[in-house]
């Protein structure tokens, strides 16, 4: 067993300096609001999924897009790490990058992430007006997601190993039942 050190928590709200004060130990760090939400490591077959969709995207990316796994969005007073972010084209290159430069979020749903990505992050999310949403369940079937009025309606459920050709956040063929 891996003993961890703890720190003092800091007085008032977490904020995106004291994310720095974690060690890199496979959890996810985030702040929803000022309070600290931690998911533990991952299992191989999450990453599996996370490199698969990250690869699928990046082969139909326009140039200057950016397909990253883990790369943190700001929030107002949140910091979340989506599994994969893409960018748009001239996005500003922040370590926690802005809303306004984000076309799509997914995230690779795992039974200790179900409601996190489910409820609270997709709400997140379309409060900051990121046009699209992703979540890869179990199986895996792909669900896509659009924003609408400040919130976001579903637009596809895909399974299966027939590719289906999406529009948002580009075109793009997905399949994923391949992605295992």
């Amino acid at each position: 067993m891996v003993m961890t050190t703890w720190f003092t928590a800091p007085e008032g709200r977490w904020t995106e300096p004291d994310l720095h004060l974690f060690p890199q130990d496979g959890h996810r760090y985030e702040i929803v609001d000022g309070s600290l939400h931690v998911a533990p490591p991952e299992p191989e077959s999450h990453e599996a999924l996370v490199r698969a969709v990250v690869a699928t995207l990046r082969a139909a990316a326009p140039p200057d897009w950016w397909v990253c796994d883990r790369l943190g969005v700001e929030i107002g007073e949140s910091n979340l790490v989506p599994d994969v972010t893409v960018l748009r084209p001239r996005s500003s290159g922040a370590v926690w990058c802005d809303p306004a430069d984000v076309a799509l979020v997914v995230e690779v749903e795992t039974a200790a992430t179900r409601r996190f990505d489910r409820l609270l992050k997709p709400s997140l999310y379309a409060e900051a007006g990121i046009p699209s949403y992703w979540r890869v369940e179990p199986g895996p079937r792909l669900r896509t997601y659009e924003l609408g009025a400040a919130r976001y309606r579903a637009v596809h459920s895909i399974e299966g190993a027939e590719p289906v050709k999406l529009d948002a956040p580009y075109p793009v063929r997905v399949a994923p039942s391949t992605w295992l």
